[in-house]
């Protein structure tokens, strides 16, 4: 054999093939309810809708799920019906050429990230189980490299929140959601349960650069890390100004969905949230990853409320950012998987190949 012909066979035999026949892709809207009401400057809930996508083939399943977010226009059923047009374009397509996948998904269906997300990580489940190995070991990751999570505590009453910062005793850092009228009493509650590290949530609550300033002024004597999107999205100049004036770091959370936005923000945040959610699966969120540490931000591995599907996903990303935010499965009462364990605030993720997920009892 000469080397030309080495080097095709070692081509073709270096991944395994995928089968000739099609894929099934099969969808369908899980209700996932909440252990506590959940309320930030945005709605109130006692449950979420999130779509879950297989993805069967060659005798293997794969596994993925998308959160809706409402912010921009997404819902389950707009989801579900995203995923209706694009389950006969992955059933016919390569898996192994996902990068081609991705972009033909975008060109057939404009927007619903969140439905994108589903499938696209329903995908690498598949890939990494075919490969036999974790996602983070596909990726070239070290497990041990994955931060802590903060756990979150939604805008409730003083008396509710201090009962969810004291279930909340096992994590080290927490995670608390501010921006309406409350802002002192809520910060008031959990300081009178803790004294540990926080982080903070405005989700666009505070509607002047003045108020904002004020608001995170007083935030700075409470013990507070840094705060997430303290102004609306489209204010980024305000927000520059916000930055010039303030010590603690700002991360952007709803201004920052997908690649493209980073390099605009980065003169006006310190950080950018990553949610797969948002992006439209793992390998955006790979690529905003790497773009936000090229800029010099500080990175996060964000979650809306979900499975443990979802949240597992991004948590094989998690030794790439600086912080995590994965907690959404822990927030929810009928979880139909478990993936990704938490010890301590400290992720840990499944040494089983693809996503690692096993199926609830």
């Amino acid at each position: 054999m000469n080397r030309r012909d080495w080097i095709k066979s070692f081509g073709a035999s270096a991944l395994p093939a995928a089968g000739r026949e099609k894929a099934a892709v099969d969808v369908r809207i899980v209700r996932l309810q909440l252990r506590h009401t959940w309320t930030t400057t945005m709605a109130s809930s006692e449950f979420r809708d999130t779509v879950h996508v297989t993805y069967r083939r060659d005798g293997i399943t794969g596994r993925g799920e998308g959160a809706p977010i409402v912010r921009y226009g997404e819902s389950a059923e707009s989801a579900r019906r995203a995923l209706e047009a694009l389950g006969p374009l992955a059933a016919e397509a390569d898996p192994w050429r996902f990068r081609k996948l991705e972009s033909e998904m975008d060109r057939l269906v404009a927007g619903e990230y969140a439905a994108k997300a589903a499938l696209e990580i329903a995908l690498w489940d598949w890939i990494g189980q075919k490969l036999g190995v974790p996602l983070y070991q596909y990726f070239g990751l070290d497990p041990e490299d994955a931060p802590v999570t903060t756990f979150s505590i939604g805008i409730d009453t003083p008396e509710m929140t201090r009962r969810k910062v004291r279930e909340a005793e096992p994590f080290p850092v927490l995670k608390i959601k501010v921006g309406l009228a409350n802002d002192e009493e809520t910060i008031a509650a959990v300081r009178s349960e803790t004294d540990k590290p926080l982080r903070v949530d405005a989700n666009e609550g505070w509607k002047t650069k003045e108020e904002a300033l004020e608001k995170i002024r007083w935030l700075e004597t409470q013990g507070v890390e840094f705060i997430e999107q303290p102004l609306p999205a489209a204010m980024v100049e305000e927000t520059r100004w916000l930055r010039e004036r303030v010590r603690m770091p700002i991360f952007a959370d709803e201004a920052v969905l997908r690649p493209e936005d980073i390099p605009r923000l980065a003169s006006a945040y310190d950080g950018v949230n990553i949610k797969l959610d948002k992006c439209g699966g793992i390998l955006p969120a790979w690529r905003m990853i790497e773009i936000a540490r090229a800029l010099g931000l500080k990175t996060m591995l964000g979650c809306m409320i979900s499975s443990s599907v979802s949240v597992t996903a991004a948590a094989h990303l998690a030794p790439l950012v600086d912080y995590a935010d994965l907690d959404g499965n822990l927030l929810i009462a009928n979880d139909p998987y478990s993936g990704v364990r938490v010890d301590r605030g400290k992720l840990i993720l499944p040494r089983r190949a693809g996503l690692g997920l096993v199926e609830a009892a």
